[in-house]
């Protein structure tokens, strides 16, 4: 009923183009209407649940964080040559752990091999047996690291300088990044921040 009822509005409103006027009034209904639907949009929105009760307990440390990668080797010296993260254990094999200045660690490890091709013969059975996992629905996309010193034409020329072509995200005054792409292709942002008031 209300596509019939606009069809038919629109032509009426046709004769009211022809001078400013009418186009203007044409304008601010249609902006009009945009308003509404944006506003009606906005309040249908769910919202954040509330919280059920106090969090027991408050994150203090970043442990670690596991980087599967497709060779470890070079991704670590990658991150120690333009992060300046420090090497803390390399198992030689397939894996390295790093030190993130005084913030915590990530371990940079060889891509595991699926978990199919990985199990036995004989388990294959009770691996079809087994209740599908639910798919991942959630990505990190990327990282943004605090770096110093900052001097932003100097940290894009050095990110040039190494062939990483810097993506700028730049936000006001204060908050000053650049996106690199790392050698397994990662989104790596890294930025001027010290503290997370820019959030």
């Amino acid at each position: 009923m209300r596509r019939d009822k606009v069809e038919v509005q629109i032509p009426r409103l046709a004769p009211l183009a022809r001078d400013d006027s009418g186009r203007a009034f044409i304008i601010g209904l249609a902006l009009l209407t945009a308003t509404s639907t944006v506003s009606a949009a906005a309040q249908s929105a769910p919202a954040i649940p509330a919280p059920t009760g106090p969090a027991p307990w408050k994150t203090v440390w970043l442990d670690h964080i596991s980087y599967a990668v497709s060779d470890y080797r070079r991704s670590t010296a990658f991150y120690r040559d333009l992060m300046g993260w420090e090497i803390k254990k390399d198992n030689g094999t397939n894996q390295c752990s790093m030190k993130i200045g005084n913030i915590g660690g990530i371990i940079i490890r060889n891509s595991r091999p699926p978990a199919a091709s990985a199990a036995p013969a004989a388990g294959a059975a009770s691996a079809a047996s087994a209740p599908a996992q639910a798919p991942i629905t959630g990505v990190i996309n990327h990282v943004s690291w605090g770096v110093e010193p900052w001097d932003t034409e100097k940290v894009k020329a050095e990110l040039e300088h190494r062939g990483l072509k810097p993506r700028p995200d730049m936000v006001g005054d204060n908050f000053k990044s650049f996106h690199v792409k790392d050698p397994d292709g990662w989104d790596l942002q890294i930025s001027n921040q010290k503290d997370n008031r820019e959030l």
